[in-house]
């Protein structure tokens, strides 16, 4: 599987950005999808996810109620819609996947990533 994030940019704070990440080869139905960021001087962390067989949608819960992650099947690509963004969300965001029965949060269990999209919200 391999994937390509695009999407990201400047946006003053409140503002919105899509993320895209565009999913070729082979997905099986146990692979869980996920976007991850990494602001400077953090570590890595979960964003939102999904398992590509269906079901709920988990986010961390600073994104919740502002982060929609969904997918165009017939397009072969996961979305990150991010609304009424805040400068703590600036990083690096990165869409990942997994072979896994059950979403992680863990980056560690996800096997294959994008190069990554810088998104900068200014105050």
């Amino acid at each position: 599987v391999q994937l390509q994030a695009s999407g990201g940019g400047l946006v003053q704070a409140g503002g919105s950005l899509r993320l895209s990440c565009a999913v070729s080869g082979r997905t099986a139905s146990n692979y869980i999808m996920g976007w991850f960021r990494r602001a400077p001087g953090k570590e890595r962390e979960f964003v939102a996810g999904f398992r590509w067989s269906g079901g709920a949608t988990y986010y961390a819960d600073s994104v919740k109620g502002r982060f929609t992650i969904s997918r165009d099947n017939a397009k072969s690509t996961v979305y990150l819609q991010m609304d009424s963004l805040k400068p703590e969300d600036t990083a690096v965001y990165y869409c990942a996947a997994g072979q896994r029965l059950w979403v992680s949060i863990s980056p560690h269990d996800y096997s294959n990533w994008g190069q990554g999209t810088q998104v900068t919200v200014s105050s």
